[in-house]
């Protein structure tokens, strides 16, 4: 069809207009909040995975349906809702709505239903709103101290808790800020977790498995974290202590989440056997487009 490349051109360049205010609002989110910093790697994730299932893509009938109107007037609901009523997350998760209904218009059912994923996929580049953040933010904070506290005794460093203070050695205090309850460090294991859960052939349920089960690693490596800066603090100082929290061990832990799901992956594989290699998996995720198409020809 001719006409769908020039569409899906002009309805694209009318979302960046319409959409840029809450797209600009979102990046400064993005780039102030160390929490949702993670959110800016969400759309290229999303672009890679699209490219990497192009061959798939292709197999897909391309005939736009109407039906992405409905979506496209609900997700603009949605975003009327935020602006009437303050309530910024609407407008931003309805980007996501509004983005699957100009799917399903321009390249129709089949291309929508294989996308299905990736477009849930983006609604992670979203902060969380602010009330399921305070239902997050404060159990994570009291998790951390007491997982803390239980770390350093195990490794014979004297620690009692005081609220969200940690006295190390009955007499050096160490907060345990709201920065320091792993939401930045979870936020990121679920893209990771589910990034890897779209690229790697598995049957359902171990991806599912995979994407829940990165909530207790995140909260782990967060513990391990805090007990390491929680020594550093006692026997060197606050400073180098700091350091390692927010820097070195920043850029350590994603590396270490890859390794870890990747080794989940691996023991899943050796105690589950599905009789079927992952191969196997991907050939016939990707003989199904095909059948339905051959089949709609008929």
């Amino acid at each position: 069809m001719p006409a769908v490349p020039g569409a899906v051109a002009l309805l694209a360049g009318a979302f960046a207009w319409s959409y840029w205010p809450v797209l600009a609002h979102l990046w400064r989110e993005w780039m102030n909040n160390e929490d949702y910093s993670v959110g800016v790697l969400v759309p290229p994730v999303a672009l890679v995975i699209i490219l990497l299932r192009w061959s798939r893509l292709r197999q897909c009938r391309v005939e736009p349906c109407w039906w992405g109107l409905v979506l496209i007037a609900l997700g603009l609901a949605a975003r009327a809702f935020g602006l009437l009523f303050i309530y910024e997350s609407a407008e931003r998760y309805s980007i996501v709505l509004v983005v699957a209904g100009l799917v399903l218009l321009a390249a129709g059912r089949q291309v929508t239903r294989s996308l299905g994923w990736v477009l849930a996929f983006l609604l992670l580049m979203v902060p969380l709103p602010g009330v399921a953040h305070n239902l997050v933010s404060a159990p994570l904070q009291t998790i951390a101290t007491r997982g803390a506290v239980f770390g350093l005794e195990m490794i014979a460093v004297s620690a009692t808790r005081e609220g969200n203070t940690i006295m190390l050695g009955g007499s050096v205090p160490m907060g345990i800020a709201e920065a320091c309850n792993g939401l930045r460090m979870l936020t990121a294991f679920v893209v990771v977790a589910a990034a890897m859960a779209f690229l790697i052939p598995r049957p359902p349920w171990k991806r599912v498995f995979l994407v829940l089960s990165c909530v207790p690693i995140a909260v782990a490596c967060n513990l391990v974290r805090l007990v390491i800066t929680g020594v550093l603090f006692l026997h060197l100082s606050s400073e180098a202590a700091e350091k390692f929290f927010h820097n070195f061990a920043g850029w350590v832990m994603m590396p270490c989440a890859v390794f870890l799901l990747m080794g989940e992956l691996w023991l899943l594989d050796r105690l589950a056997d599905d009789g079927e290699t992952p191969s196997q998996t991907e050939a016939a995720t990707h003989a199904r487009p095909a059948q339905r198409a051959s089949a709609g020809a008929r």
